[in-house]
């Protein structure tokens, strides 16, 4: 294009500014989408690909039998992603999500007979009296909207502040749903049978209760629970073996932990930690009080652990049986080598990103979602 041909523009508005602005980015030359690079790790090179962009604070992921992903940003959209990394629009139908601090748009899991139904199931943080709370709803997916949308769960109380909400979901293979939910950064509560905060509930897919819950006969306290005395539960994952939930949480300056946690069990918070609190004051060692139950692994420095999948596939044969681990400020993928139930080994896969969930798709391939730059990330082994 000559200087004589160049097209003329009057700034006389923002908008006709973002005009050029897109006119000049159309004239860049590049890719459209990051560049691959390649990271060094106990396996071998592994290549890094950015499969899709512009995904504003991605939380959760769930793959679909077609391929595609579906996908959460945190303040409040849900969008279908495709396998070239195209987007959807926001997908219609959202109950009202109050977003906002550590609250939003949360995890997102598919019906173990989604083939049939078509049924999904996202958390959230829901406005009510009080304050907020995690809640659960389920809805049937279509192509650009929810319906028949249905809350299925709701933490009770709900309380005042922006921290702590959890929240992940995991369905065991005979169809229960568990949900993790945080102290909301409230302290005690998280020892009340009588509050859904800080703990680990279970529950039908429709959100009635189950039989064999390990409260459900005990007075005073709410039979949704399953476990109790957790801080802020941002992993949650089932074992492909043993079909047990296993969990991460947070500690406080400290502490960072990994359970399986058993039914009925308290884990301790805030009577007992591996951490410290923010001012530095001493909080005992879960040693200390035999009557509460042990993490299985911890983390001081802590590395802030968030989504996590055990790894099947083939696309990283090294990876094969390990737990994997989304880490926020250690930016990373914490990888675990596993014996039965004891952590025999780690490493620290350098991201140089938050990574908020990691997921494995029908590809075999790990997926990652990078909260730092809004991204989906491929891991794969380099050939």
């Amino acid at each position: 294009m000559s200087r004589r041909s160049m097209p003329v523009f009057v700034l006389s508005s923002p908008r006709t500014y973002a005009v050029l602005l897109t006119f000049l980015a159309m004239l860049m030359p590049g890719s459209a989408l990051a560049e691959d690079r390649t990271i060094k790790t106990e396996a071998g090179e592994i290549k890094v690909e950015t499969v899709a962009e512009g995904i504003a604070n991605p939380w959760g992921l769930a793959f679909l039998p077609d391929g595609r992903m579906l996908v959460t940003e945190k303040r409040g959209q849900l969008r279908f992603v495709d396998k070239n990394g195209k987007k959807s629009k926001a997908i219609t139908g959202l109950p009202k999500i109050a977003s906002g601090g550590q609250g939003g748009l949360l995890d997102v899991v598919l019906d173990p007979k989604f083939d049939e139904n078509q049924l999904i199931y996202f958390s959230y943080s829901e406005a009510g009296e009080g304050g907020r709370g995690t809640a659960v709803a389920r809805a049937r997916l279509g192509e650009t909207s929810l319906e028949d949308v249905q809350v299925i769960f709701r933490q009770l109380p709900k309380v005042s502040g922006d921290l702590h909400f959890g929240s992940r979901l995991a369905f065991t293979p005979d169809g229960k749903l568990f949900v993790t939910l945080g102290d909301r950064f409230k302290f005690d509560p998280a020892q009340d049978l009588g509050s859904h905060i800080g703990k680990i509930v279970r529950i039908n897919p429709d959100g009635s209760v189950p039989e064999d819950n390990p409260f459900v006969s005990q007075k005073d306290a709410l039979p949704e629970i399953w476990s109790l005395g957790h801080r802020n539960a941002q992993g949650a994952a089932i074992h492909p073996e043993t079909g047990k939930l296993w969990e991460n949480e947070y500690g406080p300056l400290g502490g960072d932990e990994l359970n399986v946690p058993a039914a009925g069990a308290n884990y301790g918070w805030p009577e007992v930690s591996w951490g410290r609190h923010y001012s530095g004051t001493n909080i005992p060692n879960p040693p200390t009080r035999p009557e509460f139950a042990d993490a299985i692994h911890h983390w001081t420095p802590v590395i802030s652990p968030s989504g996590m999948t055990f790894y099947t596939g083939d696309a990283i044969p090294a990876w094969k049986g390990n737990l994997l681990i989304g880490g926020l400020s250690s930016q990373g993928i914490v990888r675990l080598t596993l014996d039965g139930e004891k952590v025999v080994g780690e490493e620290r896969i350098p991201m140089e990103a938050r990574i908020r969930d990691v997921r494995q798709g029908p590809d075999g391939a790990v997926y990652a979602l990078d909260e730092s730059n809004d991204q989906i990330l491929r891991l794969t082994l380099e050939q």
